[in-house]
């Protein structure tokens, strides 16, 4: 694992510690091992064993899933054509609105891809990535349930048999009649920003902060400005607010 990975990983290990107002001890205290050991995975400093990762996440409330990604000539190509793309037709591709309609007065802050997608990032994005509350997961599951929600099952790889609710085992990713959803629970909402596109403004997660906590979305990130020279972080389409 190079040293970008493991900042990566680091940075979403003390992203999700933090967000639970854990210290480093407490968290070593749950997952069975050293406020040091907690310390190095989180500046990048060791390559932690799978088994560490499994408990120290695991201890978070969380899972750790792994994915996969196309070879990158083919990944550099949808890129490119993502980059030639309008981003009114990027985010009507995605469906934003059509899942953000239905949600009522739930609480939610747009997160990865999503957020990044709203900001002028050219990067692949298949799911409606929210930040939802704990406190608010009963509320989620009902939606879940009104909107004919199937659950991932990692298992099988496919979506069904497996418990909606979030608190249950399993990933945080369903498919519903309005388009797939994967949501980061959380303790509380992280601050957003509004970033107005078409007349509507949207609550997303900052860009910077996105690529501390999403590593998928971090890489495509710095692969696409690789090839575009370096600069590019938002389309002109949008416009982020404080």
């Amino acid at each position: 694992m190079d040293s970008v990975r493991l900042g990566q990983l680091g940075g979403l290990l003390r992203h999700e510690r933090e967000t639970r107002a854990l210290t480093q001890r407490a968290l070593a205290e749950r997952a069975g091992t050293t406020q040091a050991t907690v310390a190095r995975v989180e500046r990048g400093d060791r390559v932690p064993s799978l088994d560490l990762l499994d408990r120290l996440f695991t201890a978070l409330g969380v899972q750790l899933t792994v994915s996969v990604e196309p070879l990158d000539a083919h990944l550099d190509a949808v890129l490119d054509e993502l980059a030639a793309r309008p981003l009114a037709d990027r985010v009507a591709g995605l469906g934003v609105d059509r899942v953000l309609d239905r949600l009522g007065d739930l609480p939610y802050v747009l997160a990865g891809g999503t957020a990044a997608l709203l900001q002028g990032a050219p990067i692949p994005v298949d799911s409606l990535d929210l930040a939802i509350r704990w406190r608010d997961s009963a509320r989620f599951t009902a939606w879940l349930e009104q909107a004919y929600g199937q659950r991932w099952d990692a298992r099988w790889k496919q979506f069904g048999g497996v418990p909606l609710a979030p608190e249950e085992p399993g990933d945080h990713h369903w498919q519903t009649r309005y388009g797939e959803v994967r949501a980061t629970m959380c303790e509380e909402l992280p601050e957003p920003i509004e970033v107005r596109h078409g007349g509507r403004g949207y609550p997303v997660v900052p860009l910077v902060q996105v690529e501390v906590v999403d590593p998928r979305a971090a890489e495509l990130l710095r692969r696409y400005r690789s090839r575009a020279g370096g600069g590019e972080q938002a389309d002109s389409g949008a416009r982020a607010d404080g």
